[in-house]
């Protein structure tokens, strides 16, 4: 194997680990935030989404979210069974799953209001920092 090639395939130099190991770490630091209004990850950015519509296609949210069905329907079920959601067929376009928020899912977003301040401090980045990777990661994002 060429000397470049090697190099090429050194840990430190893949730019898709230190996205992994940060997406790792800063979902792990969610956790004990999330824990306390009883949301996984997961369940927390699909209530974020259903927070800001109020209610969604399961389409549109695994759009939203980068899920696909197979990874999205379990989280809507179990937000289904907590009383935080609804689902049922458009009766416009019965192909469509339909999710809304029921009170009790509107009501747990004040108690989900301070998770990103506390989460801001958590990040050793600056207002500006946090920006600037929120728009690279968004470019990449969009690929």
């Amino acid at each position: 194997m060429k000397r470049d090639a090697h190099e090429a395939l050194r840990l430190n130099n893949q730019l898709c680990f230190p996205l992994y190991a940060c997406a790792r770490a800063v979902t792990r630091r969610y956790k004990p935030c999330l824990d306390a209004i009883g949301l996984t990850y997961t369940q927390y950015i699909t209530m974020l989404v259903l927070w800001e519509q109020r209610r969604a296609t399961s389409k549109t949210l695994g759009e939203r979210l980068y899920l696909d069905s197979g990874t999205l329907t379990p989280v809507l079920k179990k937000l289904e069974e907590k009383g935080l959601v609804t689902r049922a067929r458009d009766p416009h376009d019965e192909r469509n799953l339909m999710v809304a928020l029921t009170d009790r899912g509107a009501t747990l977003e004040a108690a989900a209001a301070e998770i990103p301040a506390k989460m801001a401090k958590c990040l050793p980045l600056t207002p500006d920092e946090a920006e600037t990777l929120c728009g690279i990661l968004r470019k990449i994002m969009e690929m």
